[in-house]
Parts: structure tokens; C-alpha cells; sequence
């Protein structure tokens, strides 16, 4: 009888509620994001709305098979429930924000809560999973430093586990 209990609760795990992941301004935000995709407004993003979201964005040139692809990573039509569950698989992965923010004031002695770019910039290009070129200027375009060259670690902590830049900063 026990192991059909731990196979029941295993299973009430695995499907839990992907609304309950989020607060509901994220889901709100997830919700706007959704309608601006679904161009066709049918409630499923398919390839067009994709191709006319891409185009929206000034990028004419995407292949039938990026976006057959990008389609594919659901395991079924893409409605609301299913796009907001694949954002929570996606952001499952990153560790709570107080574990990344602890692994930043490592780095900052003083407590200051920002990081000298060109220090960043060394230890992400030269140790474990190097950072490239390209993922550095993608870093810096996204997390600029101040006239100081000063990185605000806090909103890269942010950003990673919330997917969205705090407003007001």
C-alpha cells in the first residue's frame, strides 16, 4: 500500500499547477506577452503568429524550420497554459535568487552590490563554462555597466530568477 502512495503523491509532483508558479502579475504579464504573439488572435500561437511576431520586430528572415522548431519544443498546441508552462520549465532550472546572490557577494567584499565589469568579464570568460565573445556583449547589452564600469549584480540576480528587470531601477 506505501508504494502506491509515494507513486500517487510522485505523480500529484509532476503535475502541479503551472499557475502556481508565478504571482499573478508575472501570469499578467505572460498573459500580454501571449496576446501580443497570437496575431491571429485563435488563442494557439502557431508558425505564423510567429513569423509575424519576428516581423513585428524588424527580423524578415526566419526559416520555416526555426520556426517549425521553436514549435516543437511543446508538446502540443500552443495555448496559454502550455506557453506559461513552458516559460516555468525554463526558468525552473536557475537556482533561488538568494543562491545566486550569494555567489555574487563572494565577489563583493564591501558589500557595495556591484562588481568591477572587467573582473566579471575575466572570471566569465576563463573559468568553468567559459562565456564567449558573443555571450559577453549579449551580457553587457543587457546589464550595462555604470561610468564607472560598476556591474549591479542585484538585477542580474533579478533578471535571472524573474525574468524581468525590477521597475523604477
Amino acid at each position: 500500500m506505501a508504494p502506491k502512495r509515494a507513486k500517487k503523491r510522485a505523480s500529484a509532483e509532476g503535475s502541479s499547477n503551472v499557475f502556481t508558479m508565478f504571482d499573478q502579475t508575472q501570469i499578467q504579464e505572460f498573459k500580454e506577452a501571449f496576446t501580443v504573439i497570437d496575431q491571429d488572435r485563435n488563442g494557439i500561437i502557431g508558425k505564423d503568429d510567429l513569423a509575424g511576431t519576428f516581423a513585428a520586430m524588424g527580423r524578415m528572415n526566419v526559416k520555416n524550420d526555426e520556426l517549425e522548431a521553436m514549435i516543437k519544443e511543446a508538446s502540443g498546441p500552443i495555448n496559454f497554459t502550455v506557453f506559461l508552462t513552458m516559460f516555468g520549465e525554463k526558468l525552473k532550472g536557475a537556482d533561488p535568487e538568494d543562491v545566486i546572490m550569494a555567489a555574487f557577494k563572494i565577489l563583493d567584499p564591501d558589500g557595495v552590490g556591484t562588481i568591477k565589469k572587467a573582473f566579471l568579464e575575466e572570471l566569465l570568460t576563463t573559468q568553468c563554462d567559459r562565456f564567449s565573445a558573443e555571450e559577453m556583449k549579449n551580457l553587457w547589452a543587457a546589464f550595462p555597466p555604470d561610468v564607472g564600469g560598476n556591474v549591479d549584480y542585484k538585477n542580474i540576480c533579478y533578471v535571472i530568477t524573474h525574468g524581468e528587470e525590477k521597475e523604477g531601477e
